[in-house]
């Protein structure tokens, strides 16, 4: 009975991190980044290379991935703290209801903060939260009590230690190495309650575990040797189009959150040796995790899937973090290992969001796929022409339709167009919005804007044209208010 290798339905670990780039892999052709682990995993299960995220910041993206919904159906469509999360169907939910014992570990960035989502257990950690911070949050909602990991912290280092002790705030550019020891950081410490959750679970049920990872979200803290991997490599360069901002950068790049990045080159640099450096660091703890699957004996039997909620910009176009329309934002990795009835060493094109989870796990549970969730299970090849993404935010709030070749782009404050030859020119370095030779591409590509947005209650558009100015909201008005 406590064999996990007898024939049942299959395990699953589902391995999440936050704000790592589609691009971020050796085995997605990166030039510089180092991933044997994810390397490995691609090449024994499916690749899947045109996943996206349709609202490229943490709380939208992750209530895609929780409930299996678009953003106009779940209602995020921007970035907005201390919203309550009340969904009829979850992820973890629908894993529960077909007989699988779910715990998560790391992140959730729901509210309440210690809403389960379905879950059985989560041991939490959801990086530094401004909104759950300050002096005016209730006692129970504030991190330092409510975070798992922020409390075990206290208790290893003592009651005044943070991890806002190396300087470093949670949306910089800046990077330096992690001060304390290595098992000490949150990247080891989701690894090691995951590894536990092995150990104490209920081998009577299949398991779905949730290794929620923080990194390479800032801050760009890894241990001292991960830095080492590249501080003396000649690193590739951000590209930068034809189109950048260059006089915003010039505004804003001495800010240390700056949405375009730092206007010291060299300070990008130690930006992209830090992005990297958590990227090889988080690398190695999933090689930890997946050693413990195959020690555990239940390796054969268990479904691997790995993501991210969004991208980082790094530099791109004089730009950084994410919510933009443009690949480093919006394109995430994909891979599905050990599937039953998916090829090893398998790389598919199909467009693939992160509403897609949902149906993708209830399928491989052996359920019924709700009727009201949007996404598809990647479990068959099911073609979409487009998706449709956003994100609010004043000049930066934007509408994006993206397909395997190209990429119309629409802001919603000014009311700028942009296009791209994603299959020509996949870095987009030149805005192909005025050349003649894409001008009815472009106008089919704005009409399927205009179609998806129509009735929607900011009044983008009339059904006809697509009309900039009106304001933005981050959350439709059919959720409750934030507290």
């Amino acid at each position: 009975m406590g064999d996990c290798t007898e024939k049942r339905k299959p395990n699953i670990l589902f391995i999440m991190t936050d704000q790592m780039r589609g691009d971020c892999m050796g085995i997605a052709g990166h030039p510089d980044v180092k991933t044997p682990y994810l390397d490995h995993l691609a090449s024994s299960g499916v690749h899947y290379t045109n996943a996206y995220t349709a609202c490229p910041s943490c709380i939208p993206a992750r209530c895609a991935l929780h409930t299996g919904l678009k953003q106009e159906h779940h209602g995020r469509v921007g970035y907005q703290d201390r919203v309550p999360w009340n969904y009829p169907v979850t992820m973890a939910g629908e894993m529960a209801k077909n007989g699988y014992y779910t715990q998560c570990v790391g992140k959730m960035h729901v509210h309440p903060l210690r809403n389960l989502m379905g879950f059985h257990n989560i041991e939490l950690h959801d990086g530094y939260l401004h909104a759950y911070r300050n002096g005016k949050v209730p006692y129970a909602e504030n991190q330092r009590v409510a975070d798992d990991y922020f409390y075990w912290l206290k208790t290893q280092l003592g009651i005044d230690r943070d991890v806002t002790d190396g300087g470093l705030e949670c949306n910089s550019f800046t990077a330096r190495p992690w001060m304390y020891e290595e098992r000490l950081h949150p990247t080891n410490w989701v690894t090691d309650r995951s590894i536990d959750f092995l150990r104490r679970r209920d081998r009577s049920k299949p398991f779905f575990l949730m290794a929620s990872y923080l990194r390479p979200h800032p801050p760009f803290d890894a241990p001292e040797c991960f830095f080492e991997l590249y501080r003396n490599q000649e690193l590739t360069r951000p590209v930068i189009g034809d189109w950048a901002d260059r006089e915003r950068l010039m505004r804003l790049g001495r800010l240390t959150d700056a949405d375009t990045g730092s206007v010291d080159p060299e300070l990008m640099r130690q930006a992209q040796i830090g992005y990297y450096a958590c990227i090889s660091h988080l690398d190695n703890q999933i090689g930890r995790l997946l050693d413990a699957l195959r020690d555990d004996n239940c390796n054969q039997n268990t479904v691997i899937i790995f993501t991210s909620d969004h991208g980082e910009l790094l530099g791109d176009h004089y730009t950084f973090r994410k919510t933009r329309p443009y690949q480093g934002s919006i394109h995430i990795p994909l891979i599905i290992a050990n599937a039953p009835g998916m090829k090893p060493g398998t790389v598919c094109d199909s467009l693939a969001e992160l509403r897609d989870i949902l149906p993708t796990m209830v399928e491989l549970a052996g359920g019924d796929i709700p009727a009201e969730v949007d996404g598809i299970s990647l479990l068959h090849d099911n073609e979409r022409e487009y998706l449709h993404g956003e994100h609010s935010g004043g000049d930066l709030g934007n509408q994006y339709i993206v397909t395997k070749g190209d990429k119309y782009c629409w802001f919603m404050e000014s009311g700028r167009e942009q296009y791209f030859r994603l299959d020509t020119d996949p870095q987009e370095l030149h805005d192909a919005i005025a050349d003649p030779e894409y001008q009815e591409r472009i106008a089919f590509l704005r009409r399927i804007l205009i179609e998806e947005l129509k009735g929607r209650e900011e009044g983008y558009t009339d059904g006809v044209r697509l009309i900039p100015g009106k304001g933005q909201r981050s959350c439709l008005s059919f959720l409750p208010l934030a507290d």
